[in-house]
This record gives C-alpha cells, sequence and structure tokens, in this order.
C-alpha cells in the first residue's frame, strides 16, 4: 500500500527494537537499521509528551549530516508516565520490581512519539494510550522478571508478555503504541508522503 513511497525514498529505522522491526516488516515496508549512539537525556521541566517528542527528535539529530534525498528516518521513543514522572527503563532487577510494584492496581499511561526526517522536512507524531492494571503479587512480579527481563522496555512491562496477560484489565487508546510504536499514525503519515 505504500509502494510509492518506498519508490521515492529509502527507509531506515533508528531503532534497536525488535518489535519496531518487526511492526515495520509487518507493514511491507523494506527498510534498514541504522543506529547512532545517543545520549538520552532530556531537560528536566519537560512534561509528558514533550519528553518523547524531545528524546525521538534528538535521536533523529544524528542523521541531519548524513541523510540524502531519497531517505527517510524514523526515529521513536516510548515512556510509561505515572505520578507525574516518566518511567523509562530500568537499570536493574530492583529497579523494575519498584516500577511494577507501583503500577500494580493503577492506571498509567504509555507515550510513544515517531519522528520522520527527510532531508526537506521533519514531522513528530504522537500517541497516548490509558493502561489499567490490576493488583499483582509481589510473587508474580518476581515470576515476570525472573523469565522475561523486561529491562529493554520503558515501565519494566512488556503488554504482550505474560504480565500483559495476568495483569492489564483494559486499554484506553491503540495497543500497538503500548508496545511502542503508533502504527496506524505512521501509516497514515507515510501516506501522505507516498
Amino acid at each position: 500500500m505504500l509502494s510509492n513511497l518506498t519508490d521515492t525514498y529509502q527507509i531506515i529505522l533508528a531503532s534497536g527494537s525488535p518489535r519496531r522491526q518487526q511492526f515495520l516488516k509487518d507493514l511491507g515496508l523494506p527498510f534498514r537499521i541504522q543506529l547512532f549512539d545517543v545520549e538520552e537525556i532530556y531537560p528536566e521541566d519537560l512534561f509528558k509528551n514533550e519528553i518523547t517528542e524531545y528524546l525521538s527528535e534528538l535521536k533523529s539529530k544524528p542523521f541531519d549530516e548524513t541523510l540524502k534525498d531519497n531517505e527517510l528516518v524514523i526515529t521513536s521513543d516510548t515512556i510509561v508516565w505515572f505520578d507525574n514522572k516518566a518511567l523509562e527503563k530500568p537499570k536493574n532487577e530492583q529497579e523494575a520490581f519498584q516500577m511494577l510494584k507501583a503500577l500494580s492496581g493503577q492506571m498509567h499511561e504509555v507515550i510513544t512519539s515517531v519522528c520522520i526526517k527527510t532531508k526537506q522536512h521533519t514531522e513528530t507524531i504522537t500517541d497516548t494510550t490509558k493502561v489499567y492494571f490490576s493488583e499483582v503479587s509481589d510473587e508474580e512480579i518476581q515470576y515476570y522478571i525472573s523469565n522475561f527481563k523486561p529491562f529493554d522496555k520503558a515501565g519494566s512491562y512488556g503488554i504482550q508478555e505474560w504480565i500483559g496477560f495476568i495483569a492489564v484489565e483494559k486499554i484506553e487508546g491503540s495497543y500497538f503504541n503500548v508496545m511502542g510504536l503508533p502504527i496506524h499514525k505512521l501509516y497514515k503519515y507515510l501516506k501522505t508522503l507516498a
């Protein structure tokens, strides 16, 4: 469906996330992966989607010098927003446990921003999903961390994994956004470029 786009642009995905890579494959988009080491630090006064928009754009900056006329780069950032702060990827098992313990029985928001950059134009799109967790026991949290090692995931969990099966009571918004890419919004925007 996006063949006109791929006739015009070579797509670069600047993400090591297997989930984001799979999404683009499932959309039928040919792409190559190119990563730059970017220190993901943002100003402390940023709030909610300002954080993900800032970081997704920051990840696209290294391409400013190298991007060719026929290339399009996609960068992305996801946070879990809870209790007026961003929960990012846990540094260790203890931090993962604390995050999941805090989310137990509560509602949180998952915010993802995607920056789409060509030589001529940069666009950032954002999506927010509300996720409602049931109460989860310490044993269940420990089991999940030990078996699934969610250290590459914002908020210490993947909705598509065991913890998602047992803890997610309902969501309001896009399921795929919680997995790390608001694919419906990305597709809609890419169609405007095709």
